[in-house]
């Protein structure tokens, strides 16, 4: 009997032990499986089969898995129901069976799938992020890739035939090496025989003759040399044949590279140029070189006053004038950008090129937003024209180079990525029509571009001309006498062979034996045949086709590194990309400290003003002009024609006075008065009045520009914007032309209101007495100061201030004392003194011993009378006072003439009705004008770089700037560092 848990079942055959707790069941072990039976009797320690099982026995089934209960096992031949449950039961086992399998297929799939993915990710990770570049890959690539047509490309690729053909044969070759290697060891075995046998050298001689040997008696030794030289130069010619087989296998797979690099270089510009679903409107990050480009075009702005050196990378080109340094540029940039000349000088400033890939072959100035075409014969034309207008432009007068730098961008498929500087060439002879300053100048640019530690000299020298006239060489070893920042560049390679009667000379030049200097690297190119309207691709295939089949690469003398424009283009890039790597952090450092310097200075010196630069400081300036100008539009009407009637009377009175009221006045009659009164003003306000008028309310309007600026001074502006606003109002009012339309209307008004002599009231007419008056009484204190001015002082100044009379005024005083007696005897005296009369003054005065010329006696009198008139004048207008009644009445015959009163008040009708309408013209058309100018002053201004650093200036101002600079340079290199890091 076995006492077990719920539901304990055999693992191996899965017969039932036990059911339900607590009933027990007699299991025979005959129906056990042979497993659970071992079990049984190892728990049990019973060996004996027999036996009942040991309570262990029970234990062990217990632990077992509780599965479902499975009915026993039928016993054989138990009848035929029995056989057909044995039967069911095994049809259930199989069934069970093969359902296991599908789980371990489900399974198997599961964890394989699971394995699959694990696997996957792990790849995935294990590739670099290509994320941040996925703005290069355009919506338009499943279009491209259909539009492309791969079998095209697939047959453009070399078949392998073809690429059988151009290897080399591997078994000729082999042959021939063990030729070479059998051929040193005969000559060293040769060699060692010859030498023991009678201690001579082997002769060679120049012609190839045979060698001479010392013979012994049996004449062997001369046969057997024969023999060997023989064999010798048999062997030679195979050397020749194999060098010459491995030229030409290195010039077919050349070939084939091209065409590969040109197939790949047009594909390449489909997949750029294809923009049509808009990939030039997205964000485009800028490349590399725009951002180095950027701060060195900062950097050529930038003047530093803390001893801070451009040290930054850049290639510079320099060389002898006319050596071909603008064709080999043109040739790396991939067009005929330059402008050209036969022998002159073309080159007149600095011209910085940066060159880039893109999509199309175009050319941009930094400073503007056209863009030639370079593959358009126009668009070269028209960039070489604005280069060349652009150096003249940069050459003050009286210099014939600049060292002002032109930036110049170049972008195009398959151009290497760089900054180049072009140099003026340098001249050993001042010719006519150069200043006498030009070498000394073109050699202190050359220099300040070559002393940058940092800077690639590219040295260009002509092939053409004797070695020993080159000026160059000799400034470039100066500058760099290690040679580690120097590639050398040997210009005209063809007409070097050509006239060179020893073509080793040139071997010598790129080996660095024959100039003083050293260099990285040397190189030889072909530039064109000397024809400035040759395309840049008809040079390249010549310069191909002269190196292929020159002897100077034939025979050794060249390497085919150091040959052609391409190669020579990807040198000076790799060189100028390790340069900057190696330079631009130190270069970020520098300019860091420079900004902590500039930062402290202004810290210490201005705590409480914010850091406004040149611009911003012009913009400030600019705001307060503005607002000046608008405080005109708020000038009252009432101000207006105030200072407009002050100002205008100011300008005619003394024509009114001298020209119009005195000759009528002095006329006695009343009807004479009036005719020259109305003849005068006629002719008056015809030809001069409105002029006059236009002039008074031009100058009224720059006079009230100018006082509020002057008072807009005074509410806490800064000083620093004097000269500005000065300038700005200065140019404005040049600018600012009064409006002439308006002159005729003008003229019509004012004759209408001196036609009109109807004084209607009682108040118009005092107006005009009190006009009159102020004005009689300031012409009189004029006249009374003249006459004393002549006479000079009185008795009480005489006695009181210790003042004499000069001889002129002692006989002037008698004069006048003689005419003031003759005034009193003729009160009603005309303006003139006749004849006799001033014989009469004069005899009187020279009675007392006074000399007088009668010019002086008129002139005298003239003053004396004009005195006597206005006092007259003055006591005539208090009686008219009361003559308005007369007046209003038409009294004619009346004793009380007040005709002068109303001329007054038509003059002064008339300043009151100008002033109106100058006013009206002034606020609705001549202050908006006005303000129009500033604006476009201002404008101007703004544009101009000159004139803003003129206006603006200081310490203050200057440090800012450079604040701004060296933030902006420091941010920049920052940046490009940042992406230089990314691109390794």
């Amino acid at each position: 009997m076995l006492r077990v848990g719920s539901r304990a079942t055999c693992m191996a055959c899965r017969n039932l032990v036990s059911t339900n707790m607590g009933v027990r069941f007699r299991i025979p072990l005959q129906k056990l499986h042979p497993f659970s039976r071992a079990i049984h009797h190892r728990y049990s320690g019973n060996n004996n089969p027999q036996r009942p099982p040991h309570r262990a026995a029970a234990r062990y089934f217990t632990s077992m898995s509780r599965l479902p209960m499975r009915p026993p096992k039928p016993p054989p031949k138990s009848g035929g129901h029995g056989y057909q449950q044995q039967r069911n039961f095994w049809v259930a086992r199989l069934a069970a069976r093969l359902l296991k399998l599908r789980y371990i297929l489900l399974g198997t799939a599961v964890g394989g799938g699971y394995t699959a993915k694990k696997t996957y990710d792990e790849w995935k990770d294990m590739l670099p992020d290509f994320s941040e570049y996925n703005w290069v890959i355009p919506d338009f690539v499943w279009e491209l890739s259909e539009q492309i047509d791969l079998d095209k490309l697939a047959k453009a690729l070399p078949e392998m035939e073809e690429i059988a053909k151009l290897l080399p044969d591997f078994d000729k070759i082999g042959e021939n090496f063990t030729f070479l290697k059998g051929l040193l060891t005969s000559g060293v075995s040769l060699g060692s025989e010859v030498k023991g046998a009678s201690g001579l050298h082997l002769l060679l001689d120049t012609s190839g003759d045979p060698p001479l040997k010392a013979t012994d008696s049996s004449g062997a030794v001369t046969h057997e040399a024969g023999d060997k030289q023989y064999k010798k130069s048999s062997d030679k010619e195979k050397v020749d044949q194999l060098q010459e087989e491995l030229l030409r296998t290195q010039l077919r797979y050349q070939r084939m590279l091209e065409r590969l690099e040109k197939e790949n270089k047009e594909l390449r510009k489909v997949v750029l140029q294809k923009d049509d679903k808009g990939i030039h409107q997205r964000k485009v990050k800028k490349s590399l070189i725009d951002m180095y480009s950027e701060v060195l075009d900062i950097l050529s702005d930038y003047d530093a006053n803390y001893n801070t050196q451009d040290h930054l990378p850049r290639v510079v080109v320099v060389g002898d004038q006319s050596a071909g340094k603008t064709s080999v540029l043109e040739m790396i940039a991939q067009a005929r950008i330059f402008p050209r000349g036969s022998g002159e000088m073309m080159t007149r400033s600095p011209v910085k090129v940066t060159l880039s890939e893109g999509p199309h072959h175009v050319a941009l100035f930094k400073d503007s937003g056209r863009e030639f075409d370079l593959t358009k014969e126009e668009d070269l034309a028209a960039l070489r024209h604005e280069i060349e207008l652009r150096m003249r432009k940069s050459v003050k007068e009286g210099q014939t180079v600049s060292s002002e730098t032109i930036s110049l961008s170049v972008k195009g498929p398959g151009i290497q990525r760089m900054v180049l500087v072009d140099l003026p060439g340098v001249i050993s002879t001042v010719t006519t029509g150069m200043a006498t300053d030009t070498k000394e100048t073109i050699f202190s640019i050359s220099k300040a571009y070559m002393q940058n530690p940092n800077a690639i000299i590219l040295c260009i020298q002509d092939g053409s001309v004797d070695a020993e006239r080159s000026i160059v060489t000799d400034l470039v070893s100066q500058m760099d006498p290690q040679g580690k920042r120097t590639i050398f560049v040997l210009t005209k390679v063809d007409l070097a062979e050509k006239n060179l009667a020893s073509p080793s000379r040139i071997q010598q030049i790129v080996e660095g034996k024959l100039f003083p200097m050293k260099a990285l690297g040397y190189f030889a190119v072909v530039t064109g045949k000397g024809s400035s309207a040759e395309r840049i691709d008809s040079i390249k295939e010549y310069e191909e086709d002269f190196f292929q089949n020159s002897r100077l690469l034939r025979d050794g003398m060249l390497k085919a590194h150091q040959v052609t424009t391409k190669n020579l283009s990807l040198a000076v890039a790799d060189c100028f990309w390790k340069m900057v790597r190696e330079s631009v952090e130190q270069q970020a450092d520098v300019f860091k400290a420079s900004r902590f310097n500039l930062e402290t200075e202004w810290k210490n010196n201005y705590p409480r003003l914010r850091e406004l630069d040149r611009n911003e400081l012009y913009e400030k300036a600019k705001n307060e002009i503005l607002d000046e100008v608008i405080s005109l539009s708020q000038v009252t009407p009432q101000h207006w024609e105030s200072i407009l009637q002050k100002k205008l009377w100011e300008r005619v009175s003394t024509h009114v006075i001298e020209n119009i009221y005195l000759p009528a006045a002095q006329t006695m009659d009343s009807g004479t008065f009036n005719t020259t009164v109305d003849i005068k003003l006629k002719q008056w306000t015809d030809k001069q009045l409105p002029h006059k008028a236009l002039e008074v309310a031009w100058e009224t309007l720059q006079e009230e520009f100018a006082r509020f600026m002057a008072e807009y001074k005074g509410k806490d502006q800064d000083d620093i914007f004097d000269k500005l606003k000065e300038a700005v109002k200065d140019e404005s009012i040049k600018r600012h032309k009064w409006n002439e339309r308006a002159l005729d209307s003008l003229r019509v008004i004012q004759h209408n209101a001196l036609e009109d002599r109807s004084i209607t009231d009682k108040p118009q007419w005092d107006a005009a007495i009190q006009f009159m008056e102020e004005t009689l009484q300031s012409r009189l204190k004029d006249t009374e100061s003249v006459i004393r001015d002549m006479v000079g002082p009185d008795w009480k100044e005489r006695w009181l201030n210790w003042k004499n009379r000069t001889p002129d005024q002692h006989i002037r005083n008698e004069t006048k004392n003689e005419l003031d007696r003759l005034l009193k005897l003729h009160d009603e005296h005309t303006a003139y003194l006749a004849n006799d009369e001033v014989t009469t003054v004069r005899k009187n005065l020279e009675a007392r011993n006074v000399e007088v010329d009668p010019v002086l006696i008129k002139d005298t009198w003239h003053q004396l009378y004009r005195r006597h008139f206005l006092q007259k004048a003055l006591a005539h207008c208090s009686l008219c006072k009361r003559g308005f009644y007369y007046y209003q009445r038409h009294f004619v015959d009346s004793e009380l003439e007040c005709n002068d009163v109303v001329l007054f008040w038509r003059i002064q009708r008339m300043l009151v009705i100008t002033a109106n309408t100058l006013r009206q013209q002034l606020t609705n058309t001549e202050v908006r004008r006005l303000e129009k100018n500033v604006k476009e002053v201002l404008d101007d201004f703004g544009e101009d770089i000159e004139k803003k650093t003129q206006l603006i200036t200081g310490r203050r101002v200057q440090l800012a700037e450079d604040l701004k600079k060296v933030r902006e340079i420091q941010e920049k290199l920052e940046a490009f560092i940042e992406a230089l890091h990314k691109e390794k």
